[in-house]
C-alpha cells in the first residue's frame, strides 16, 4: 500500500487540538520552546480564541503536526510523498528531514509575522462554478488572482475587495463566501512579506529530502534541496496548486492519503476529487495505534 502524508494549513486549527498531542514525547518541550521564540504561551492560546491570530495560528499548527510527524517517525512509519496545504508544505519539508523542528518553528514564526503584517488585499472562497468561467473573470479583472486551487469545485481568490466583489458578481456560482484573513494571501500582494521570507531562507541550509516533496509552486515529485527551497520562496506569492497535487498522487500510484493534522479539510477534498483515493485522518496521539 503507497502512502501519502498530507498537512492541513490555516483553517484547520481548533481550540483544544494541543490537547490531543500533549502526551506525546518532547510535545510540553515543543510548546515552551514556540513559547519562547513567541514570547507568548502557546499553549495557553491552543485552548482560547487568540488561536485564530495568524501569528499564532501558524506557529500553533506546526507544533501540532510535527509532533504527529515524530511520533509517527518513532513507531518506524513512513510515507512514499508528502504534501502540505499552504503552512502545511513546511510541516511537509521537516517530515521529509530537510530540516529540524527549530528551524521550521524559527521559519514559521517569521512567515507568520510577515503575513499578518501584510495587509491591503481580502480573500474570498468561491464553491460551485464554471471553470471556463471564472478563469475568464479572474483574467480579466486586475487586482484579482487563484490563491487556493483546491479542487475542481472549490477556489479561494486573493486581491482587493473591489476586485473580489467584481468577480464574484460576474461569476455564477453556488456560494461566495469572504475569509476572515488579515490579507490577501498567496498573490502578489504578498511581495513584500515574500521578499523578507526569502532573505531568511537564505541563510537556512536546507538537507535534500529523504521522501519526495509535493511543493505548492510546483507539485511535481522532488528531493533537491535547493530545488525545495525555491519553490517554498515562491509559494507567498503564487497560488496553492492543490488540485493537481492531487492529481499528482493518483498519478504516482498513492493508495491511501494521510492527513495529518486538525481536522478532515484535505481529505474532504481528496474524497469528493478523487474517489479511488483512500484517506486516513491522525489528528490526536490516540490516532496513531500501537
Amino acid at each position: 500500500m503507497a502512502i501519502a502524508w498530507v498537512f492541513p494549513g490555516q483553517g484547520s486549527q481548533k481550540p483544544g487540538m494541543a490537547e490531543g498531542v500533549i502526551d506525546l514525547p518532547g510535545a510540553r518541550e515543543r510548546f515552551d520552546r514556540a513559547s519562547e521564540l513567541l514570547g507568548r504561551d502557546l499553549l495557553a492560546i491552543c485552548a482560547g480564541d487568540e488561536l485564530n491570530d495568524t501569528r499564532h495560528t501558524q506557529p500553533a499548527l506546526f507544533v501540532v503536526e510535527s509532533l504527529l510527524v515524530d511520533a509517527l517517525h518513532g513507531q518506524g512509519r513512513s510515507a512514499r510523498l508528502v504534501a502540505g496545504h499552504s503552512l502545511g508544505e513546511l510541516v511537509a519539508l521537516y517530515a521529509a528531514g530537510v530540516f529540524d523542528a527549530e528551524t521550521g518553528l524559527k521559519l514559521m514564526r517569521r512567515r507568520s509575522e510577515l503575513m499578518a503584517a501584510a495587509g491591503g488585499g481580502a480573500m474570498t472562497a468561491v464553491m460551485g462554478f464554471d471553470r471556463d468561467e471564472l478563469d475568464q473573470a479572474v483574467a480579466a479583472t486586475e487586482g484579482v488572482v487563484i490563491a487556493n486551487d483546491n479542487s475542481a469545485a472549490q477556489v479561494v481568490l486573493s486581491g482587493t475587495p473591489e476586485a473580489l466583489a467584481s468577480v464574484t458578481a460576474t461569476v455564477r456560482c453556488k456560494r461566495a463566501i469572504p475569509l476572515a484573513v488579515s490579507g490577501a494571501f498567496h498573490s502578489p500582494f504578498m511581495a513584500g512579506a515574500a521578499e523578507a521570507f526569502a532573505a531568511e531562507l537564505e541563510a537556512v541550509p536546507f538537507a535534500d529530502a529523504r521522501i519526495p516533496v509535493l511543493s505548492n509552486a510546483d507539485p511535481r515529485p522532488e528531493t533537491d534541496a535547493t530545488v525545495l527551497k525555491e519553490r517554498l520562496r515562491q509559494q507567498m506569492t503564487m497560488g496553492v496548486r492543490w488540485r493537481e497535487t492531487m492529481d499528482r498522487l493518483q498519478a504516482e500510484g498513492i493508495s491511501t492519503a494521510v492527513e495529518i493534522g486538525p481536522g478532515n479539510v484535505l481529505s474532504g477534498l481528496i474524497k469528493r476529487s478523487c474517489p479511488g483515493l483512500g484517506t486516513a485522518q491522525i489528528a490526536t496521539s490516540g490516532d496513531l495505534g500501537q
